[in-house]
């Protein structure tokens, strides 16, 4: 039973609050800054680039559609995600939710989950930035070594990403100065983002041909459910948002707060971008890498298109802040409870930020974005994102009977029905993952148990 050692809520919120008092991390942060941290970290990747490629191969005009019931589905696990921040305004998202909810062993698991996920999504992401830097670079002339310009592939002349490095390590440096400081800067990033989103928006909106979007579904609605599938990936920047909970001023208010404003926000814009993208271009003509840039050279709008480019890499770093943010919080609280080593837990005196765990995160991801080609794992991100789901949708449905009394300044509506929801919709899109997927991620876990049997078990805060 010492497996399933559980923390108690209240012990949690002591800790915190001993931390605070003792020169913790700083309550800096509030609404707005959550909304933009998830903002950040949801409309990147996704809206200008997946939304081609899912458009073309999946669902065609339909796309539209499977971005509203992806995130139908996210808002589902955005309502869990906000009860428990609420409850347990407390570093490390899923995993801290676990610990309180089904205990330790089932707690580690999914931090081990999550560090994959963080960490693979970082690495992909940074090496996609670096896609779109050696575009940016090659349109004035510049062009990079092929050594230098991708992970390790002898057979094509390339061994290091040497961007993608240069952008990880700077993005570190910065979350490194403090959350204030750093979250500033995202906040900065994000709404040039939205004003280039908003650009295409309103100068597309006057090339639209209602035709384009005949036939609506050419894949029939399995091709919707694919797309929606596809699109839900886009979605779970809200995971981050929860990591930042002992740096809110107001966490019981301003978490869920911040976590529901970011996912209205982005579905908004990815309905928006899709359909105007949509109507510019046949959706069989959308395979392409940037999607977006493209559909305003198809109507000869260069100028534009070179804004959406520039955007795209704001938007992109702004995505690989936040999971390398997310990283280091949700190091800091393993660290703490003693399942990883102390030092990861150690904060900066003057920034109250966990530096070690902020470099360790930088230097691994620096590593696997420079060294090895990251692109074929990207379903290992979707497994753990999914499974951090449905754990904390099912810990909604537990504490709701175990612990009715605890105070919740945010509640699930219409409980049990709406994190079973969560829980059946995430598990259908778990079963329909490939299975070299399942075997890697099989692996991965494997290698967390050894970890926690060896080292974690004996130096955990509640063996004590």
């Amino acid at each position: 039973m010492s497996l399933l050692r559980k923390k108690s809520i209240a012990s949690m919120l002591l800790e915190k609050q001993k931390a605070g008092s003792g020169g913790g991390m700083k309550k800096e942060l509030g609404v707005f800054d959550l909304a933009m941290l998830g903002i950040g970290c949801i409309v990147g990747t996704g809206i200008f680039v997946l939304t081609g490629v899912a458009a073309a191969q999946h669902a065609g005009p339909g796309l539209i559609l499977s971005f509203i019931l992806a995130g139908v589905v996210c808002a589902f696990c955005a309502l869990c995600y906000a009860e428990f921040a609420s409850m347990v305004p407390v570093s490390g998202s899923a995993y801290t939710y676990s610990y309180a909810t089904f205990g330790e062993l089932i707690a580690w698991i999914l931090g081990w989950d999550l560090i994959l996920e963080y960490g693979f999504a970082a690495s992909m992401v940074a090496s996609g930035w670096s896609g779109y830097f050696q575009g940016l670079i090659a349109g004035i002339g510049v062009k990079l070594p092929t050594a230098l310009s991708s992970a390790f592939d002898p057979a094509n002349g390339t061994y290091v990403d040497v961007p993608a490095i240069l952008i990880v390590l700077v993005l570190t440096f910065i979350v490194s100065r403090g959350s204030k400081e750093s979250s500033r800067l995202n906040s900065i990033m994000v709404i040039v983002k939205i004003a280039v989103i908003l650009l295409f928006i309103v100068v597309g909106a006057f090339y639209v041909k209602p035709g384009n979007w005949t036939p609506f579904m050419p894949y029939g609605f399995s091709g919707v459910v694919t797309g929606a599938a596809t699109a839900f990936l886009s979605y779970i920047g809200f995971d981050a948002v929860a990591t930042a909970a002992e740096e809110v001023k107001n966490p019981q208010k301003d978490l869920p707060r911040g976590i529901l404003w970011s996912l209205v926000v982005c579905s908004l814009l990815y309905v928006l971008v899709t359909a105007v993208l949509t109507g510019i271009v046949p959706y069989a003509e959308l395979n392409v890498k940037n999607p977006v840039a493209f559909a305003l050279q198809y109507i000869n709008q260069n100028w534009v298109a070179g804004f959406i480019s520039l955007g795209a890499i704001v938007g992109i770093t702004t995505v690989l802040f936040v999971l390398l943010f997310g990283q280091t919080r949700l190091l800091y609280a393993i660290g703490r409870d003693g399942l990883l080593p102390k030092p990861l837990a150690r904060l900066n005196s003057k920034t109250g930020v966990p530096t070690n765990s902020t470099w360790a995160t930088g230097v691994v991801v620096a590593i696997f974005a420079g060294l090895i080609p990251l692109r074929k794992l990207a379903d290992l991100v979707s497994i753990g994102t999914l499974f951090a789901f449905i754990s904390v949708s099912l810990g909604i449905i537990i504490l709701r009977k175990a612990r009715p009394d605890l105070e919740r300044s945010f509640k699930v509506p219409l409980v049990p029905w709406i994190p079973a929801l969560a829980v059946l919709t995430c598990g259908y899109l778990l079963i329909s993952l490939p299975a070299v997927t399942w075997i890697a991620f099989l692996i991965w876990m494997a290698i967390g148990l050894i970890v926690y049997f060896a080292y974690g078990y004996k130096h955990s805060e509640l063996s004590k």
